[in-house]
């Protein structure tokens, strides 16, 4: 085995995602989808927040009864055309089922003309059947058809809390939780309920990222983003309230760092495993860990902080270190007091954001299709 693929944490053998997935016998798109439901544990407390998973894992699973077809079964998606056909009904009624809420798709894709192609867990259509036989025959339900009849569509909304509620239950750390409850909201309202712009750069630092890193298309992460925003009332002062919530408790347990700030033991949450729900277009689901820190940083960061002069005297020596090198606070104010002698540019001019034209949201089509991709 390449020594690559392999590393040593606390006496454990720890392989790559892709070692992982192989062994496994997974797609990366399906091993993406086995993390992001909780199937295959994973471990990203390693330098670069790389995802690892533990030999013990990968071996408990290969031992269950029916590998490797039994694993692939719980994390295989269909879209409308094969979820029909294995509930026994039409298309367009799985459609209906679908946009009414009767089932949650897990992930989507976009197709060739950049529309939005839902999938569906095998085994939760499964469960449909067995559990509510009755929405498979004959007349839709009073409400049911109440509800379509209004022009009401909650796949969008359904996928969303999914895909929120299982990342909050995957991780433990109060400023990553803040930051998957933050990524439902839009610019306006995320800046209306946090209004330290420090607190909301630290949650593009530490949400989730892919297992695999970022792949796909520009078109794919723009859709994923877009359909990550709450786009109704109800659901958008939800939102608000839950990350008020989450907020308070992360505040609680340390600040946002700051520029120029010397960074502390576990203040950064290293990226974690993503599902973000697009197996072979943007992403697969994510799953954030709490905070992590090399053991004894605590000691290092005191001397390096004891080394800092922490306020500039005069000219010449101010804000410098033990070896005569400008100091971080020092060339911070040094930098302001350069820009703010900067002249004011013409209304006009280039670079004015208010002269910028900015560029289009691209409106998503949401569709079913058969294929799975």
């Amino acid at each position: 085995m390449p020594m690559t693929e392999t590393v040593r944490d606390d006496g454990a053998r720890m392989v790559t995602a892709s070692r992982a997935a192989a062994e496994l016998e997974l797609r990366r798109g399906e091993f993406g989808l086995a993390v992001h439901l909780g199937i295959v544990l994973v471990d990203v407390r390693q330098v670069g927040g790389r995802v690892r998973v533990r030999q013990e894992e990968i071996d408990r699973l290969r031992s269950e009864d029916g590998f490797p077809q039994a694993l692939r079964e719980r994390v295989r998606t269909v879209g409308t055309a094969e979820g029909a056909r294995l509930l026994g009904i039409s298309p367009v009624r799985f459609t209906r089922l679908a946009r009414a809420g009767c089932v949650t798709p897990v992930a989507f894709y976009l197709n060739r003309y950049r529309a939005v192609v839902w999938l569906y867990l095998a085994q939760e259509l499964g469960g449909l059947a067995a559990r509510s036989p009755e929405l498979l025959v004959g007349n839709s339900p009073l409400w049911m058809r109440s509800r379509l009849d209004a022009g009401t569509d909650c796949r969008a909304r359904n996928w969303r809390s999914r895909r929120i509620e299982r990342l909050l239950a995957l991780t433990e750390d109060p400023w990553a939780r803040a930051a998957v409850v933050a990524e439902a909201l839009d610019p306006v309202q995320l800046a209306e309920v946090v209004d330290d712009p420090y607190e909301r750069s630290y949650f593009g630092r530490i949400r989730p990222e892919p297992v695999f890193g970022q792949r796909g298309s520009a078109a794919g992460r723009e859709a994923m983003a877009q359909l990550m925003l709450a786009d109704e009332p109800d659901e958008i002062l939800w939102r608000r309230v839950t990350l008020g919530m989450e907020l308070d408790g992360a505040r609680e347990l340390r600040p946002a760092p700051r520029p120029g700030e010397e960074r502390w033991p576990g203040a950064e949450v290293e990226p974690a495993a993503a599902a973000a729900g697009v197996p072979g277009a943007s992403a697969e689901p994510a799953v954030p860990t709490g905070p992590t820190g090399p053991a004894g940083s605590r000691d290092a960061l005191a001397e390096r902080s004891q080394s800092v002069t922490p306020e500039g005297g005069g000219r010449g020596g101010a804000g410098r270190d033990r070896g005569g090198a400008p100091g971080l606070l020092a060339r911070l104010r040094l930098r302001r007091t350069q820009g703010s002698r900067r002249p004011p540019r013409a209304a006009g001019g280039r670079g004015n954001p208010l002269a910028t034209d900015t560029r289009a949201r691209h409106s998503l089509h949401h569709v079913d299709q058969g294929s799975n991709r």
